[in-house]
């Protein structure tokens, strides 16, 4: 299975001719410029509010228009139209809403007896000096001070309370009057005014706008800035739309109960509920607190609120558990933690219309940093798409010693992968990225070691998968392939090269082999001959480093001598061709030396691989033993040495002289 990771780490920094981009950091600029566009945001809510709600109400507006505009219609009479609709259903919606307040705000003072009688009857059954009491207690206090400052109240207690503090307050000129009374009626309706036509020039001026930005973005990149548009287009569009349509489905159930269950204003209710749950995470629980102090004020009796508490359960739990997962094609791309904190940022920019907009404001963001390299920050921050790699978060939780996470996330992975495929794309990779930092000098031996020992831990406890996956395998009557094979998986040089053999030999089990594995310290002589390598169908060398030592692989030439009939081969882990690129910062992974290849071919391997296929593959090949080079045998020879025994040597000059 292809590995959609990126590549990290590397063993050596790249050549010249390799073009690397650069790391991109949060410097202090950025910090700077970020801090002073968030001022300028604030300070300037004035405009860029209405700008930010135009702007979304466009996206959201645009597939509309696109779609009149196929029937034929002009396409000012289309943005015309769709402008009229939409904001005529939220006029009509704010006048519902409106009136709903005032007969909601006449009817308030007809509860207060209800929420007294439930109170003193809570009280009456209670301790009157536990809990219930003491909130008895302080409504009632509550009650007296309300009492007390209505006007006409002339009971006994009010002569004995303190005078209240009297401020003369000057009669103010008919110009002031007239802007206290004007401006808070004008300035709603013209922000108003201002949203409707700058939504209306948007709609028109589309195609203008859009070369615009191309042009200011980057206008040698159309194909970049181009998917930058439509991405963000459309999914804030599908985000506003679905969410609205969402919204919907969750209301009407909403407003209908709390109309049959008897709370006053249903209507009102249900539409607050529309739109309160625009806001993420905590509109459901706003649009459910003012129901229920109505269903708890509405009557003496509990019914009316225990009814209303089931009815908001009941329509979250089949709004969140069905029709969302059902409408929600695909995702907004932030993540959860990120809507969270862009809804804390956006309120307190710009308020509750802030946190209305939090959302999608966020996605744009999240967008131009998908696309858009001076706006990955953004992607990295709030983005649900995982910015490490697998096998570089599996190197992360081995460095940090987390045993525990590095086995779920394997387990996780392991629900669609086979166990052969997830070590070939994941773990042999984090060991390799290891490999390379130990050979790089910033891995040290005790890090070394630590780390080996929390990955060996994770892939014993991954040892159960095998049984499964021989079970599955099995059950589809297939026959395995290493059925019997005797296979022994030792590390090359270090304790890196012994958790690439654990995994390989776990590997091969799931295939049906009888395989071991073993640390490189057995490749002693004393405990390899303990271990009976000639028992064994074939042993395997492992090694991380791209470049072995010809003293590493001579061990090749040893078994070889020993057991002239066992098959031994050398695995050089090199890390898969499917992996992309690497990203900016970070190097490639030195590929294997071929020419160490060819020297392992040559001392005697009988097979040679560089990745987890052929590795397995050549481990229950049939295939007879190789015998050694004729180099290899004369070089494995004692050389001897022509040793003088004392004859004297008698030359035709020696011969000549006589005694």
């Amino acid at each position: 299975m292809p590995n959609t990771a990126l590549r990290l780490a590397a063993a050596t920094p790249p050549s010249d001719a390799e073009e690397v981009p650069q790391a991109r950091r949060i410097t202090l600029p950025g910090l700077a410029t970020i801090t002073a566009v968030a001022a300028v945001l604030y300070v300037g809510q004035a405009v860029f509010l209405p700008l930010a709600i135009a702007v979304l109400l466009t996206f959201a507006l645009s597939p509309l228009v696109n779609r009149i505009r196929r029937r034929g219609v002009p396409l000012t009479a289309s943005v015309l139209l769709v402008v009229f609709l939409a904001f005529t259903l939220i006029g009509a919606f704010s006048l519902v809403v409106a009136s709903q307040l005032s007969t909601l705000a006449r009817n308030l003072p007809e509860f207060q007896a209800n929420i007294i009688t439930k109170l003193e009857g809570l009280q009456a059954e209670g301790d009157r000096h536990g809990i219930i009491g003491r909130v008895t207690g302080m409504v009632t206090a509550i009650n007296a001070e309300i009492s007390t400052a209505l006007p006409g109240d002339t009971t006994a207690e009010t002569a004995d309370r303190k005078p209240l503090k009297v401020e003369v307050v000057e009669p103010q000129s008919p110009v002031a009057m007239l802007q206290d009374l004007v401006l808070p009626l004008v300035s709603p309706i013209a922000t108003t005014g201002l949203v409707i036509v700058v939504v209306v020039f948007m709609l028109l001026e589309r195609e203008e706008l859009r070369d615009r930005f191309i042009r200011l973005i980057g206008s040698n990149d159309l194909h970049r800035t181009t998917q930058v548009l439509e991405d963000a287009g459309s999914r804030v569009a599908s985000y506003l739309l679905i969410q609205l349509l969402v919204n919907i489905i969750y209301a009407l159930p909403i407003g209908i109960g709390l109309w049959l269950i008897g709370v006053p204003n249903a209507l009102l209710w249900g539409l607050l509920t529309l739109v309160l749950r625009f806001v993420p995470y905590i509109g459901s629980i706003l649009s459910a607190a003012f129901p229920l102090f109505l269903a708890f004020a509405v009557s003496p009796e509990w019914s009316a609120l225990l009814w209303t508490a089931a009815l908001f359960i009941a329509v979250e739990l089949i709004t969140s558990n069905v029709i969302e997962p059902w409408l929600y094609g695909s995702r907004t791309g932030v993540s959860p933690l990120a809507i969270i904190v862009s809804a804390i940022f956006w309120t307190w920019i710009w308020g509750p219309l802030g946190l209305v907009l939090s959302t999608p404001l966020t996605v744009c963001l999240v967008v131009l940093g998908r696309h858009i390299p001076q706006f990955e920050l953004f992607d990295i921050l709030f983005g649900d798409e995982p910015v490490l790699a697998p096998h570089a978060r599996l190197y992360q939780r081995w460095l940090a010693g987390d045993a525990i996470e590095a086995t779920f996330r394997a387990e996780e992975a392991l629900e669609q992968d086979w166990l052969a495929d997830y070590y070939r794309d994941v773990g042999l990779p984090a060991l390799m990225m290891a490999q390379a930092d130990w050979s790089r000098g910033v891995l040290s031996g005790e890090q070394e070691v630590r780390l080996a020992r929390v990955a060996m831990t994770m892939i014993g406890d991954l040892h159960v998968v095998i049984d499964e996956e021989l079970d599955e395998a099995r059950a589809e009557t297939e026959p395995l392939p290493a059925e019997g094979r005797r296979i022994l998986c030792i590390g090359g040089r270090s304790a890196l090269d012994d958790v690439s053999a654990a995994m390989l030999a776990q590997a091969l089990a799931a295939e049906g082999a009888d395989a071991r594995h073993h640390p490189h310290s057995d490749l002693s002589p004393a405990r390899l001959q303990a271990l009976d390598p000639g028992a064994q169908d074939c042993v395997i060398l492992c090694f991380l480093d791209p470049a072995p030592s010809r003293a590493s692989l001579l061990h090749v030439r040893r078994l070889k001598r020993a057991h002239p009939r066992l098959r031994v081969g050398v695995v050089l882990w090199q890390m898969p061709d499917t992996t992309p690129s690497p990203e900016a910062g970070w190097r490639i992974i030195e590929k294997v030396d071929p020419a160490k290849l060819r020297e392992a071919e040559e001392i005697g391997a009988d097979f040679v691989a560089t990745a987890m296929e052929p590795a397995v593959a050549g481990a229950v090949s049939q295939e007879e033993a190789r015998a050694l080079p004729e180099t290899a045998r004369a070089r494995s020879r004692p050389r001897n040495r022509k040793i003088s025994v004392g004859i004297p040597d008698v030359s035709a000059e020696g011969a000549s002289h006589g005694p």
